[in-house]
């Protein structure tokens, strides 16, 4: 075994798990999942059968990653926060074959009790605020809070917000990296090193 796993942990056969992983107590990862390397699977997570989640990513305590989510590289899933992989759901109507995809580009931080409602994009780098609920796609390098959630700014790849305007164009530098960000017709992108 290349992965860490606690004795109360329950990884069903057929799961892939990436070495250096850690999965702790009371974990339950089920057959089809496949997960990456370097990745932390806190206490009380579940991780369902059609589960891609990649390297270095962080699950918080008491996350259900369900079926047809996604996490790219170095995705931060905070404590107690949500997924969901049908959109009406019922009790009394099966509707397994009405999964929609959910999909977390690299490096975004969900925060806590935060919930993402299925069938969404989460850019890269973008920061979901701790209670939000996400309905719609999130742009890359966006600072999402509130319910339904907002934008209210802008995001640099190490955390910070950064001093630009929502909307129209701009550019600012990374405090803690010198990175430099262009922000082009309500797109953000990384432009280098300053």
């Amino acid at each position: 075994m290349t992965h860490y796993q606690h004795p109360s942990a329950i990884v069903d056969e057929g799961a892939q798990i990436g070495e250096g992983s850690r999965v702790w107590h009371f974990v339950h990862v089920c057959a089809g999942a496949r997960i990456g390397k370097g990745v932390s699977l806190g206490q009380n997570v579940f991780i369902g059968n059609k589960v891609t989640i990649g390297d270095k990513c962080k699950i918080q305590n008491n996350v259900s990653v369900y079926d047809n989510v996604t996490l790219e590289e170095g995705v931060f899933c905070g404590p107690s926060m949500v997924f969901t992989n049908v959109y009406n759901p019922r009790s009394l109507i099966e509707r397994k074959d009405q999964y929609r995809d959910t999909l977390v580009r690299k490096g975004a931080t969900l925060g806590a009790n935060c919930t993402i409602v299925c069938g969404v994009t989460i850019g890269e780098f973008a920061f979901v605020g701790a209670g939000a609920v996400v309905n719609k796609d999130v742009p890359a390098f966006a600072l999402m809070v509130g319910v339904p959630a907002r934008q209210i700014g802008w995001m640099s790849e190490f955390g910070e917000q950064l001093d630009l305007p929502l909307a129209g164009d701009g550019e600012a530098v990374c405090s803690h990296t010198g990175d430099r960000y262009q922000l082009l017709d309500g797109q953000l992108t990384r432009q280098s090193a300053a």
